[in-house]
């Protein structure tokens, strides 16, 4: 008799058990969630919210960037001739002065106004305004200019704009989602979405240093200079070209890593320029059909040096044209980009070791790296 009540107990606070989780989870589903999954969120879009909180953190700091410039034109070139001046006269007459306009966007890295940027938006321009939402335009003077990566700094006067927060580039990953805030054609702040596809990306010949993060996020004329932003809001990149047969976009498009842009930022602001190391030598990647020219063993690998500046920091080390660079500080050298990253990102006045490879003859050479001037053929 005891035996059959334990058993009919049993039962009985078995199914009193199931009943109850069933009424959990139809009507308190969330009391079961676990903390992993709240975690989730904090890098996956929201049902209802999408990448929304992602953008309200980052747009208040990209603003849109307006140039101007005064050209001057001549008229026909053919009344230039003194010749025919005289027979006809000149009907030029004045030069008539032109106003070209520009447009791009920057993201504001510093709560003075500091404002981070791409060269070309604001090249050669005689008046440089920016512009936030739901403010008037006020005026922005160049910190300074860095053509060798198509970056620059201007400061907005008197303009009170909260400063982005950037993130890591070093720790991007392709497939990463990627959301490129900026001016297109002028319409007004815009958010484009995509992923990251690929890093690491030169030798496109759109700068003298090259490590752009490719994007298919939409990026557009008056893009440039935009903010490139992940998941959490931190900015990951200065947006700044793309590849096109059209003009548009065709999913092909090219930001500056943000940890390359700090770098840049951080000597202009300082500096009013980029301080880089120079050598004072050119060359070129060595290929296998090169090596097998010059008699080389196969598999030998390194930067073929094509010129060295007389009385430059190469030439007084005794490195000579035709030499191969296999190593800096000892490590082995796979490119001459990388070669000229290495070098460009050395502090003037440092010594650098080299391993070179001069015939079948391998020699270290120390030189001292000089600074590189501002215009390098």
């Amino acid at each position: 008799m005891n035996f059959q009540r334990l058993i009919t107990f049993m039962f009985t606070s078995a199914a009193a058990g199931i009943a109850t989780a069933v009424v959990v989870l139809l009507f308190w589903p969330g009391l079961l969630q676990q903390d992993g999954a709240a975690l989730n969120l904090n890098t996956s879009p929201s049902v209802n919210n999408g990448w929304a909180d992602a953008v309200a953190l980052a747009e208040p700091s990209v603003v849109n960037i307006y140039t101007s410039k005064i050209t001057r034109e001549e008229g026909d070139p053919l009344f230039r001739n003194p010749l025919v001046q005289h027979y006809f006269g000149d009907p030029r007459g004045k030069p008539k002065l032109q106003r070209r306009n520009n447009l791009g966007s920057g993201v504001v890295v510093d709560p003075n106004g500091y404002i981070l940027t791409s060269n070309h938006v604001i090249k050669d321009a005689d008046d440089i305004f920016i512009g936030a939402e739901d403010q008037p335009q006020v005026p922005a003077r160049v910190v300074g200019i860095d053509p060798d990566t198509d970056l620059a700094v201007i400061q907005a006067a008197g303009k009170d704009l909260p400063p982005a927060r950037l993130g890591n580039s070093a720790e991007l990953r392709v497939g990463d989602i990627a959301l490129a805030i900026g001016n297109p054609f002028g319409v007004g702040k815009t958010v484009t979405q995509g992923i990251i596809s690929a890093t690491g990306r030169e030798g496109l010949g759109l700068a003298t240093f090259e490590d752009f993060i490719q994007t298919d996020a939409a990026i557009n004329l008056g893009n440039s200079g935009g903010a490139l932003i992940n998941a959490q809001g931190e900015v990951i990149g200065i947006n700044t070209a793309i590849l096109s047969s059209s003009g548009g976009s065709h999913g092909i498009g090219f930001a500056i890593p943000i940890n390359l842009a700090r770098q840049v930022m951080e000597q202009i602001i300082k500096h009013g320029r980029v301080i880089r190391g120079w050598i004072g030598a050119s060359g070129s990647d060595l290929t296998p059909a090169m090596a097998a020219a010059m008699g080389l063993a196969q598999g030998t690998t390194g930067v073929l040096l094509s010129g060295i500046l007389e009385d430059g920091p190469a030439d007084k080390a005794g490195i000579m044209p035709g030499d191969i660079i296999q190593r800096i500080n000892g490590k082995p050298v796979k490119n001459a980009q990388e070669v000229m990253n290495a070098i460009a990102v050395a502090s003037p006045g440092t010594t650098m070791d080299m391993r070179i490879l001069r015939g079948n003859k391998n020699m270290d050479v120390k030189l001292t790296v000089a600074e590189r001037p501002l215009n390098v053929e």
